[in-house]
């Protein structure tokens, strides 16, 4: 494993100091590297606008990402949108999840989530392992 791939619902925790949010922090403060797509920032950064009703909210949530020394994948390599084509192809995942896969699976990074409902069923067959907030 060369690191955390942290998904939307991994950093909602964190910012809204949900339950797992402990969980998260204590990744972010240990030594391997902390990625996230842009795509999963873009649904951080949608969810705290639509919360808050304040446009600024997006910026805030992209200054947390950086202060919190998570490293953004603001591109995505071939290999890691043909793996993330395969994940969508497999089953009922949303577009971020399929790409967060993808890219988790390219970059042998582990996948941080509370998203039960989508990998449960990948995790019960052996196709994944998730770090579970929650």
């Amino acid at each position: 494993m060369n690191g955390y791939l942290l998904d939307a619902c991994a950093l909602i925790a964190l910012l809204n100091d949900e339950p797992g949010a402990d969980t998260v922090e204590a990744l972010l403060t240990g030594k391997p590297p902390i990625f996230m797509s842009a795509i999963n920032v873009l649904e951080v950064s949608y969810d705290a606008v639509r919360r808050s009703r304040q446009a600024h909210a997006a910026a805030l949530v992209l200054e947390l990402v950086r202060q919190a020394g998570i490293d953004i994948l603001w591109s995505l390599t071939e290999s890691e949108l043909l793996a993330a084509a395969q994940w969508k192809a497999r089953g009922k995942l949303s577009m971020a999840d399929a790409l967060a896969l993808g890219i988790a699976e390219t970059r042998a990074l582990r996948l941080v989530s509370a998203d039960h409902h989508e990998l449960d069923p990948l995790e019960a067959q052996g196709l994944v392992q998730v770090e579970w907030i929650r």
